[in-house]
Parts: structure tokens; sequence; C-alpha cells
């Protein structure tokens, strides 16, 4: 496709894939040394079933997270701001498609790799997220274990999309260190309102991107059983 071509996959894949995190994978994937293989146990119809039913958990979380923490911490008036979280996301100069045309016309292979840029590009900003609310007086246990949750599951996903990828399009994976320009900035420590906010749009972002993933994930089954009948 013109609009997506493959030299730009290939150039933003060798700026943002980090090595392979070999964390525990919830799919029976590994081989008698540890290491990924291509899960010759289960069905590349259920491995997709898995990823996705890991995705839709994910976004759900994200969605019950992103409500506490504005119910605890953001001010009423505030709120109307995450409505324009979307033009800050550290995610917007990825090359992911957006409008709904776009997301038809890209391939499977770009519907997995633009999934696992998004997973990868949120792991350390998620980790960083986890020590930001650790710092608040009254954050609720619940809050906490739901963002190391979504943290622990988002490597998990990642695990299955890149087994997903060597499955489906028998392709290796680009394992490059995670660029030293990080798509989040780590400044000094902010006053607390701006800290507030700056967590808010955080979580604000995730919950669009792990929206996507799930999405981008069940057009991709869809494909796989009604090729021209997928919205």
């Amino acid at each position: 496709l013109n609009s997506w071509p493959d030299v730009q996959w290939s150039v933003w894949a060798v700026l943002l894939w980090p090595s392979l995190l070999i964390v525990c994978i919830p799919l029976d994937c590994k081989d008698e040394q540890g290491s990924l293989s291509r899960c010759p146990s289960i069905t590349q119809e259920k491995l997709l079933d898995r990823v996705i039913q890991h995705a839709e958990l994910i976004y759900r979380v994200s969605e019950e997270s992103c409500t506490l923490f504005e119910e605890m911490f953001v001010p009423f008036p505030l709120r109307l701001q995450r409505n324009q979280a979307g033009s800050a996301c550290i995610t917007k100069a990825l090359p992911i498609p957006s409008s709904k045309s776009e997301i038809q016309q890209i391939s499977d292979k770009w519907l997995l790799h633009s999934v696992l840029m998004l997973v990868q590009s949120w792991i350390e900003p998620l980790v960083y997220l986890q020590t930001t609310l650790d710092r608040y007086d009254d954050a609720p246990d619940m809050l906490l274990n739901k963002t190391k949750w979504v943290s622990d599951k988002l490597i998990s996903l990642e695990q299955g999309v890149v087994v997903l990828i060597k499955k489906m399009l028998d392709e290796g994976i680009l394992t490059t260190n995670h660029s030293e320009q990080s798509l989040l900035q780590y400044d000094v420590q902010p006053e607390m309102l701006e800290s507030v906010m700056r967590d808010y749009a955080l979580l604000s972002c995730f919950k669009k991107d792990a929206h996507k993933m799930e999405t981008f994930l069940k057009l991709l089954k869809c494909r796989q059983t009604d090729k021209y009948n997928c919205a």
C-alpha cells in the first residue's frame, strides 16, 4: 500500500523494537531451552483467540484504572482535558493507522506490526507510571494493583504477538535495544497538580491505545474467518 510503505515500517522497527523480554508467557510457547518457539502445541486460531482475550482484558482494566484515577485525584473542572489528551499521546508519532479507511486497507502484516509497536512503546511508560503512583499519599491499593497487573499483562501480550507474527507471517523479529531517545521524557519532579494531570493524560492515552490493540486484533480475526465482510 503506497500510504504505508514497507520501508517506513523497517525504519520504525529498527528504532522502536526492543530485545525480546523472556518473561512468563501464558501460552505454552517455550522449548526445552526456555526460548520462544512457534508454539507447535497450539493452533494459530487458538493462539490468536488467546492474544485477543489478553487485549480485551488489558483494555477493560485500563478503563477501570482511568476512571478510578479520575474520581480519586482529578478536580472535576479539569476532567474535560481528557478529551484533549490524544493530541499529546506519546505514541502519536508512530506510523499507526488511525482512520477507519486506513485501518481497513492495511495488510494483516501491518495490523500485527502495529499492535506490536503499540505494545512495546507502552512497556516502559507503564513501569514509570507505577513509580509515580507509589508516591501518591492516598492512592488506593486497587489502583496500584490494576496498573501493576496491566504492566505485567502487556509484556505477556507482547510475547503472544511476537509468536503470532512468527506463526502467521513466517517472519523473524528484529531485535534491537531501546532507543536512547525514549518516547516518554522523564524530567524533574513537577508540582502535584501537574503530576496528577500528566499521569491522567498517560492513563487516558494508554486506554485509547489499548482499544486500538484490541480493535486491530479483532479485525485480524475477522479476516481469517470472513475476509470480505469485516467492518
